[in-house]
């Protein structure tokens, strides 16, 4: 076979609809973050000085403490917990390597919830507490405010630590044993080892995991609202549903896409810097540190307590008002509820999957046309945005065009269109789209990188076109790809609240919104099955992420 007939490139003809396709598609997804800088730069009403003067102050430095709070505490839990399981050996190790990020299947505006419920002055922990002391009155004795800052710092660091756990495994599971060999022959012990060699090394990646973490403590909103802090998340919301003004709403969201930038800007440095560490032995067995009694003791404690704290007391609390509340799984409000959670996850996961195939296939078949990697890389702009300016940028350009297409059916037809795409499903799933978008996209183009480039050599010598080749050589080699790909979007899509709580239709309501007005007016008992099916979905990307970072590397 002529080989310069194997390796002659697709002609331009072939790939121009799928680089036009593909930019489409990317400014389709970016649509809401240019609505809100213009909206920010050009509202009607513009009540930025005021919002300077008095409640911007505050959204801002409540945001920093809550980010830099959550931020401390992962870290502490994280990399401890990701050390001990991966550098040491103790009972139950194999156990908590997967069970430390059980705490991801739970929202954390469901976790909120559940510790008001328990430690709320009403609850069983201070009833007790009163029972045993005789106390009368909260005067008669001082116990944590669980709403409070305190609180949501607490909630959020339960629910975001195996972000850094995550990152910091994998990078301690990568690091040369050579190292910590030659560490130990210096007279190291085994915590001036880790704190001398290991956690430089790891340093890179637990910076991407507190990104990660920082980025969704700036989503919450369900948490933030509960315990009323004040928040920029919080902040948006109030600007725009209470006092009116979208303009201010997109003024405060134009502040948190700031944060978004330099934590990505932050990220990107980390990433960077990985890059110069590489392992020599990293398929070498590590040999775990063994532990006398009283450290495992210690090391089981200490990993226990994140699962125990982060998803067992609420799973186990989610059970048991779920098992008195039972008939409410065949009630028509609670089928209908949970159609809908489904329907606009799974809308908007295969539509998240139509469009990264797109973006991904396009910048293969054109790994040299200008900008097309910063359109993929723009496309997924939108994961880094919180839920509340997503909203405010999806918001922009429906009622835009609604407006837009209802004034012209009027001057034309004397007909009044009213609102065509604000206020409806399809707002709702195209705002799951852009901010999930990213994390289709990462999975399909990681499973297209491991397709070798001959295989499209061999397809276009045999005549095929680039959509065919896709068709019939491609999808069969990645479909395990992008069946995660719709998985993750789909479990995500369940979890989110603010975009769906601001978005969704008159009186349509899905699981996540129906357990936060329930547990928001104090009946978590009523929600409780509700919130327990979230979780129940949640578990799937737990257990495909355990399988992803265990698999790298052995210890014995």
């Amino acid at each position: 076979m002529n080989t310069n007939t194997i390796t002659r490139p697709i002609r331009a003809s072939n790939t121009t609809g799928w680089y036009i396709s593909s930019w489409g598609a990317a400014l389709f997804v970016a649509l809401p973050v240019l609505s809100v800088f213009y909206l920010a730069f050009f509202p009607e009403e513009n009540i930025w000085r005021h919002l300077a003067d008095t409640i911007l102050p505050v959204y801002i430095s409540t945001t920093l403490k809550l980010m830099v709070g959550v931020a401390s505490l992962s870290v502490i839990i994280g990399v401890s917990t990701a050390w001990l399981v991966t550098m040491c050996q103790f009972p139950g190790k194999r156990f908590f390597e997967w069970a430390l990020l059980l705490p991801f299947a739970v929202p954390a505006y469901v976790i909120a919830y559940i510790y008001t419920d328990i430690l709320e002055f009403a609850g069983p922990v201070q009833v007790f507490i009163r029972d045993i002391f005789g106390w009368q009155t909260a005067k008669d004795y001082w116990f944590p405010e669980i709403r409070s800052l305190s609180g949501a710092i607490s909630m959020l660091t339960l629910v975001l630590y195996p972000y850094v756990y995550l990152m910091s495994r994998a990078a301690f599971l990568e690091q040369s044993m050579s190292l910590k060999d030659a560490s130990r022959l210096m007279g190291c012990t085994p915590w001036q080892s880790f704190y001398r060699i290991s956690l430089p090394i790891a340093r890179p990646s637990i910076a991407v995991g507190l990104s990660l973490v920082s980025m969704e403590t700036l989503n919450d909103f369900g948490t933030v609202d509960y315990f009323a802090v004040q928040s920029m998340s919080a902040g948006i919301y109030d600007t725009w549903l209470n006092m009116g003004n979208l303009g201010g709403a997109a003024q405060i969201a134009t502040m948190m896409m700031i944060f978004v930038v330099v934590l990505i800007a932050l990220e990107r440095i980390a990433r960077a810097k990985q890059k110069q560490f590489h392992s020599t032995d990293r398929f070498k067995a590590i040999q775990a540190y063994p532990l006398n009694r009283t450290r495992s003791i210690l090391a089981f404690i200490a990993c226990l307590l994140p699962i125990l704290l982060g998803f067992i007391i609420p799973v186990a609390l989610l059970i048991t008002y779920s098992i008195s509340h039972l008939d409410q799984f065949f009630t028509t409000d609670f089928l209908k509820h949970a159609s809908h959670s489904f329907l606009l996850s799974g809308g908007a996961a295969l539509l998240c999957l139509i469009l990264a195939v797109l973006l991904t296939y396009a910048k293969r078949l054109n790994p040299n046309r200008l900008g097309l990697t910063s359109a993929v890389r723009f496309s997924s702009l939108g994961y880094a945005l919180p839920g509340a300016v997503l909203a405010i940028g999806v918001i922009i350009p429906l009622a835009a065009f609604d407006n837009r297409v209802d004034a012209w059916m009027r001057e034309q037809f004397d007909i009044s269109t009213g609102l065509l795409l604000s206020g409806t499903v399809f707002a709702v799933i195209f705002a799951y789209c852009v901010r999930f978008l990213a994390v289709a996209t990462g999975a399909v183009d990681s499973s297209l990188n491991k397709v070798t480039p001959t295989m499209d050599m061999a397809a276009r010598s045999l005549g095929m076109s680039p959509g065919k080749t896709l068709v019939k050589v491609h999808f069969p080699l990645i479909k395990g790809g992008l069946l995660t790909a719709m998985l993750v979007v789909f479990v995500d899509c369940m979890k989110e609240l603010p975009a769906t709580l601001i978005l969704r239709p008159f009186n349509y309501d899905t699981l996540a919104t129906f357990v936060y007005q329930y547990a928001s007016d104090e009946q978590l008992e009523e929600c409780a099955l509700a919130a327990l099916l979230i979780v129940l979905v949640g578990i799937i990307p737990v257990i495909m992420l355990s399988k992803s970072i265990t698999g790298t590397r052995s210890a014995h």
